[in-house]
């Protein structure tokens, strides 16, 4: 069983650790704007930036109508699901294909929020020719485990380096960033949230497995859940707790097997005694929504669109 109460320091440093150490200095972006789709109501762009050298991310920048240098909005950086569609990325939350359900980046340009959706590693446009889908992702995975890191490692990077654009963006208020995900995109969301100081405040939606669920029930995940070493210092909602006294609020599906429920009401107990501690209790919230499973629920998305008004807009 996981050490619940090492203190919050030492527990970050051991969670470095397990992700692969240091972040290496951020190299120029470089960024390049591939092409532009005008909506109704905003633009996107379709761009690439430089997370490392020689490893472009594609991503799509969705700016309202009325933005610009001028007049800059807040933002949104929304991290997409897994699903097991490793051919959809950026595109579905952007709102040009996949489920309409997820087109929740499109959602909050029509709301005024200048929205990135970047591909993760293994997505969209950022996969192999020599291995399909999961095999990819697989192989990615253990290349990083070899090297002594792990997949949230680089998933953490690709992030910073997505608010590192978003910041160089003149459109954009830097004081004013948040962050969305369902699904993996809400593991992304709680993965990046310790390290990166710039988003003032998170939503994740339906996910938080805990290793101590996954053990219990046999549960296979996405890799980004699976920092090598660190249940032995604590579980995954001890890295959520490290984002106080950050904003912080989480969805739920009562039903959904993939964050079995009872470790799930442990967890968020364990977050919010960690944001009472530093004196933030008020800035955590979670929703759990009875006979939902796995989903974004029309009370889920109003939560999502309550939070991000009242922390970005107000």
């Amino acid at each position: 069983m996981p050490n619940t109460d090492i203190p919050s320091t030492g527990f970050r440093e051991h969670l470095l650790q397990c992700l692969g150490g240091p972040w290496p200095e951020p190299c120029e972006l470089r960024p390049v704007i591939e092409e532009t789709i005008h909506k109704e109501g905003y633009r996107i762009e379709s761009i690439t930036f430089e997370a490392e050298p020689d490893d472009r991310v594609p991503a799509l920048l969705l700016v309202p109508e009325g933005v610009d240098a001028a007049q800059p909005a807040p933002a949104v950086a929304v991290w997409h699901q897994h699903n097991g569609q490793w051919h959809l990325g950026k595109s579905e939350p952007a709102g040009l294909t996949g489920n309409p359900a997820h087109h929740t980046g499109a959602a909050l340009a029509k709301e005024g929020y200048v929205v990135l959706c970047p591909d993760a590693l293994c997505f969209e446009e950022r996969q192999s020719e020599q291995l399909k889908g999961g095999a990819y992702e697989r192989f990615e995975f253990l290349r990083y485990v070899v090297a002594g890191k792990c997949m949230a490692w680089k998933n953490i990077l690709d992030m910073r380096r997505s608010i590192d654009y978003l910041c160089s963006r003149a459109e954009v208020r830097n004081d004013r960033i948040g962050c969305y995900g369902h699904s993996m995109g809400s593991t992304h969301t709680w993965l990046v949230g310790p390290w990166e100081l710039r988003l003032k405040c998170l939503l994740g939606n339906c996910c938080l497995p805990t290793y101590a669920a996954i053990h219990r029930t046999h549960l296979l995940h996405c890799f980004p859940n699976f920092i090598p070493g660190l249940f032995q210092f604590g579980d995954t909602p001890e890295v959520a707790a490290l984002i106080a006294p950050r904003p912080l609020h989480l969805n739920f599906g009562e039903l959904d097997t993939g964050s079995p429920i009872e470790e799930v009401r442990d967890g968020v107990k364990r977050i919010a005694r960690a944001y009472e501690k530093a004196q933030a209790g008020d800035r955590f919230s979670c929703f759990i929504q009875p006979g939902v499973g796995h989903e974004l629920s029309a009370e889920m998305w109003q939560r999502v669109r309550e939070f991000f008004a009242r922390h970005l807009l107000a």
